[in-house]
């Protein structure tokens, strides 16, 4: 398996596993009878901010994925994943870093580094799709 495909797989993979996450806690608040298996709402706006956090991690990589997930498929399927492939990992490791950043904290400092990690990823995206239609 190519760079490309391993992030691409390692990044639904951990779209899921903050899914997962979020679902086992969500769970075991509807067990303890904490929070009814009504009462959530899709931004966790009535549980802890961790909770909150947490769902917008996980929003974070649903969203992005089209863009990044997007042009990582059309460089598999074009055959072109040389041009993906150096900077995949690197890709993959600014998305969790992103992603423990926000489940970690709000703070100024922490949502700065956040930013600083995305603004990576973007880079990234950007220099992808500039290689893949000029070459």
């Amino acid at each position: 398996m190519n760079a490309t495909a391993l992030v691409l797989t390692l990044f639904i993979s951990w779209t899921l596993f903050l899914l997962l996450l979020m679902e086992v806690l969500r769970s075991q608040l509807v067990v303890t009878r904490r929070v009814p298996a009504n009462g959530f709402q899709p931004d966790n706006a009535n549980l802890s901010p961790f909770m909150q956090r947490l769902a917008r991690a996980h929003a974070n990589c649903v969203e992005s994925f089209p863009v990044f997930g997007g042009l990582l498929i059309v460089a598999l399927l074009t055959e072109r994943s040389a041009i993906t492939d150096p900077l995949a990992p690197w890709l993959m490791l600014a998305r969790v870093v992103q992603s423990g950043i926000h489940l970690a904290s709000l703070s100024e400092a922490a949502v700065t580094a956040r930013f600083s990690a995305f603004a990576l990823q973007t880079g990234i995206a950007v220099y992808w799709a500039w290689a893949l239609l000029m070459r």
